[in-house]
């Protein structure tokens, strides 16, 4: 069984199209999602629909979790940044209604049994939503998840950072960010997982996409002109 592993989209819908379009080929029998699928690229309607179409499972981010609260009429302090808080109104105004009741019924995270696999899809952590977990985080952190994560695979984004560690029994698992990775390489991250009933195999991939698809749309629209840099340079200038 082959699974798709993707996370941090940010209405990235070229990059995601790079990596549907490198994986077409494959038998992925699964497509998981771990949130930040909307805000900084401009493309939220085609990002989701194409979640939509894959039947991906999907959990909130905390970009999404914003969304959320303009879509209910409530107003945001975080983020605090002009150009920040620009890219998440234009994309709540953006959003279609299907767009909007996919978002609306997702979950923090998400809990998954396949082939005697215990898999737990999540944001930052199993802690803490907003937690950020890299490939330098003390081994000492990931042990204090595996006591109490109660999952034979813990899978996470936030981070934009891909990795794959094994400690005390449990595999921790980034794809990296499909939309906006920060190394200093615009290539679309993400992972795809080989699940057998008695093995795992985890495969990272960096996938070259039309980055000025995004940068022409970001003109176009009139966003702020940041976008197009971090865009371009792969890092995060703001």
């Amino acid at each position: 069984m082959q699974i798709l592993v993707i996370s941090d989209i940010h209405g990235n819908y070229p990059a995601l199209q790079a990596v549907a379009r490198d994986c077409a080929n494959l038998p992925i029998k699964y497509v998981f999602n771990c949130g930040d699928s909307l805000v900084y690229a401009p493309f939220p309607n085609e990002a989701i629909d194409f979640l939509i179409t894959r039947q991906a499972i999907s959990i909130l981010g905390n970009t999404d979790e914003i969304i959320l609260r303009l879509l209910s009429g409530k107003n945001f302090k975080k983020p605090a940044k002009e150009e920040k808080r620009v890219m998440y109104t234009r994309t709540a105004a953006m959003l279609s209604h299907a767009s909007q009741n996919y978002i609306c019924r997702l979950k923090k995270k998400k809990r998954i049994d396949l082939k005697g696999w215990r898999i737990g899809l999540y944001h930052g952590s199993p802690a803490d939503h907003k937690e950020f977990l890299f490939d330098n985080t003390s081994d000492v952190r990931f042990r204090e998840l595996a006591i109490d994560v109660n999952a034979d695979v813990v899978i996470t984004g936030h981070s934009h950072t891909p990795y794959h560690k094994h400690i005390d029994g449990v595999h921790f698992i980034n794809p990296g960010s499909v939309g906006r990775m920060f190394d200093g390489n615009p290539a679309a991250s993400y992972a795809l997982i080989k699940l057998s009933r008695h093995e795992l195999f985890v495969q990272h991939y960096r996938i070259p996409y039309d980055v000025e698809t995004v940068v022409a749309e970001l003109q176009k629209q009139a966003l702020p002109p940041i976008y197009e840099a971090m865009f371009r340079q792969g890092k995060k200038l703001n």
